[in-house]
Protein backbone atom coordinates (compact mmCIF):
# COMPACT_ATOMS: atom_id res chain seq x y z
CA UNK A 1 0.00 0.00 0.00
CA UNK A 2 1.40 3.41 -0.82
CA UNK A 3 2.36 6.06 1.52
CA UNK A 4 0.67 9.46 0.53
CA UNK A 5 3.01 12.41 1.11
CA UNK A 6 2.47 16.11 0.00
CA UNK A 7 5.15 18.09 -2.13
CA UNK A 8 6.15 19.64 0.67
CA UNK A 9 6.83 16.74 2.95
CA UNK A 10 9.00 15.03 -0.11
CA UNK A 11 11.30 18.45 -0.06
CA UNK A 12 11.61 18.54 3.06
CA UNK A 13 12.57 15.02 3.84
CA UNK A 14 13.84 13.86 1.00
CA UNK A 15 16.81 11.52 3.12
CA UNK A 16 14.09 9.80 5.13
CA UNK A 17 11.62 9.34 1.63
CA UNK A 18 14.71 7.64 -0.04
CA UNK A 19 15.41 5.29 3.14
CA UNK A 20 11.81 4.50 2.66
CA UNK A 21 12.18 3.82 -1.09
CA UNK A 22 15.33 1.36 -0.64
CA UNK A 23 13.40 -0.58 2.31
CA UNK A 24 10.94 -0.82 -0.10
CA UNK A 25 7.79 1.62 0.19
CA UNK A 26 5.80 3.19 -2.16
CA UNK A 27 4.62 6.91 -2.29
CA UNK A 28 1.74 9.13 -3.83
CA UNK A 29 2.90 13.28 -3.90
CA UNK A 30 0.31 15.20 -3.51
CA UNK A 31 0.44 18.78 -4.49
CA UNK A 32 -2.81 21.58 -3.33
CA UNK A 33 -4.38 18.01 -1.54
CA UNK A 34 -4.79 16.17 -5.72
CA UNK A 35 -2.01 13.22 -6.18
CA UNK A 36 0.23 14.08 -8.94
CA UNK A 37 2.78 11.19 -9.39
CA UNK A 38 4.22 8.10 -7.52
CA UNK A 39 7.23 7.10 -6.06
CA UNK A 40 8.68 3.45 -5.94
CA UNK A 41 11.62 1.90 -5.86
CA UNK A 42 12.99 0.16 -8.73
CA UNK A 43 13.00 -3.77 -8.37
CA UNK A 44 16.62 -5.14 -8.56
CA UNK A 45 17.15 -7.03 -12.15
CA UNK A 46 17.91 -10.70 -12.31
CA UNK A 47 20.29 -12.43 -14.18
CA UNK A 48 18.61 -15.30 -16.45
CA UNK A 49 20.99 -17.58 -17.56
CA UNK A 50 20.46 -18.40 -21.50
CA UNK A 51 19.27 -22.19 -20.91
CA UNK A 52 16.58 -21.06 -18.40
CA UNK A 53 15.77 -18.54 -21.17
CA UNK A 54 15.40 -20.87 -23.53
CA UNK A 55 13.23 -23.20 -21.66
CA UNK A 56 11.06 -20.37 -20.38
CA UNK A 57 10.60 -19.49 -24.52
CA UNK A 58 9.89 -22.74 -25.43
CA UNK A 59 7.20 -23.31 -22.55
CA UNK A 60 5.59 -19.95 -23.74
CA UNK A 61 5.79 -20.74 -27.35
CA UNK A 62 3.90 -24.63 -26.37
CA UNK A 63 1.00 -21.86 -24.39
CA UNK A 64 -1.98 -22.94 -26.33
CA UNK A 65 -4.09 -19.71 -25.23
CA UNK A 66 -3.21 -16.27 -24.15
CA UNK A 67 -4.03 -16.06 -20.64
CA UNK A 68 -1.74 -19.18 -20.49
CA UNK A 69 1.04 -16.98 -22.27
CA UNK A 70 0.28 -14.27 -19.64
CA UNK A 71 0.57 -16.95 -16.70
CA UNK A 72 3.92 -18.60 -18.22
CA UNK A 73 5.21 -15.07 -18.44
CA UNK A 74 4.18 -13.77 -15.10
CA UNK A 75 5.39 -16.93 -13.38
CA UNK A 76 9.12 -16.23 -15.30
CA UNK A 77 9.14 -12.50 -15.49
CA UNK A 78 7.33 -11.72 -12.48
CA UNK A 79 3.76 -9.86 -13.14
CA UNK A 80 3.31 -6.28 -14.01
CA UNK A 81 3.32 -3.23 -11.57
CA UNK A 82 0.78 -1.28 -14.09
CA UNK A 83 -2.81 -2.10 -12.32
CA UNK A 84 -1.58 -1.49 -9.09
Amino acid sequence: MSRTITQAELRNGSAGVMDALEAGDDFIITRNGRPVGELRPIRAERDVATADLKARLARFLAAGSAEQERAELDAAFGADRLDD
